[in-house]
């Protein structure tokens, strides 16, 4: 299909992780994760350009060997200026708008990304950020947010804080005088993003991620978010493997930085 803008999807990934080291390359379904991952940003249609953005770290050189193998766009930055590392991977492509995936996500629905990407292609006059997470209702490891070249470019400029050259995208949803801020919610009306974690920090969530994959995955099609929440109410013993961790994310250590993340937005282990 025609695509109406051009789109340059950024996966942010790295092998050092604080609470669970090379996440990104533990197998699920035979592969390593980020593959798989991969595989579920490329089935959606709006993604365009997809690359793995990682670091110039020594021990993220397997990161850039799966690229290589697997004929994987990448781009080698900053270790932890997440927002440089961002620019800098999409500057090459001239994007009209740059998407940011985490590569903890390795459940994403990819029909979830487009309807984020779609609700921002068509308003693209009216927003210079649109995410899924401002306020979040989708079960958390379904995170998609894109923003217009431009503003990724003012960002990369004035950014000062730590957490919003960490985190790439503070700077748009802290800055609303500054920046237009789009949101997309969960069409169902329900909000499972502090009771549903679909995303990997801790063994369990590998667990809980892995059992997924062994009860959905097949080679011809793309499971769903739906098809994953039929399984858990068929299996509950499933949600409850990583069940301790639903809600736990970057925020709760930002509380008394961020103006528009409150206490009822994340909570402790």
């Amino acid at each position: 299909m025609n695509k109406p803008i051009k789109i340059v999807t950024i996966i942010q990934a790295r092998m050092g992780s604080s609470r669970l080291q090379s996440k990104v390359l533990m197998p699920l379904a035979g592969k390593p994760l980020l593959l798989r991952m991969y595989e579920r940003v490329d089935a959606a249609i709006y993604t365009d350009t997809i690359i793995i953005a990682t670091t110039e770290e020594e021990n993220d050189d397997p990161v850039i060997s799966l690229c290589k193998d697997n004929g994987i766009k990448f781009y080698r930055g900053n270790s932890t200026d997440l927002l440089d590392r961002h620019y800098k991977a999409a500057l090459p492509f001239n994007p009209y708008a740059v998407v940011k995936i985490p590569s903890d996500c390795p459940l994403i629905d990819p029909g979830i990304i487009d309807k984020v990407l779609k609700y921002y292609i068509d308003n693209k006059k009216l927003f210079d950020f649109v995410s899924n997470l401002h306020p979040a209702s989708y079960p958390d490891g379904n995170d998609v947010e894109i923003f217009s070249a431009g503003a990724l470019k003012d960002a990369w400029l004035n950014a000062k804080k730590e957490l919003e050259r960490e985190h790439t995208t503070p700077y748009f949803w802290e800055n609303q005088d500054k920046f237009n801020v789009g949101n997309v919610q969960w069409e169902s009306g329900k909000d499972y993003s502090m009771s549903h974690r679909f995303t990997i920090d801790y063994m369990q969530d590998y667990e809980f991620i892995k059992r997924i994959y062994e009860e959905l995955y097949t080679e011809d099609k793309i499971f769903s978010l739906q098809d994953i929440l039929i399984l858990l109410d068929e299996k509950p013993e499933i949600k409850n493997i990583n069940e301790k961790y639903a809600g736990v994310n970057w925020y709760r250590n930002h509380l008394d930085e961020l103006k528009t993340i409150t206490k009822k937005n994340t909570r402790n282990t």
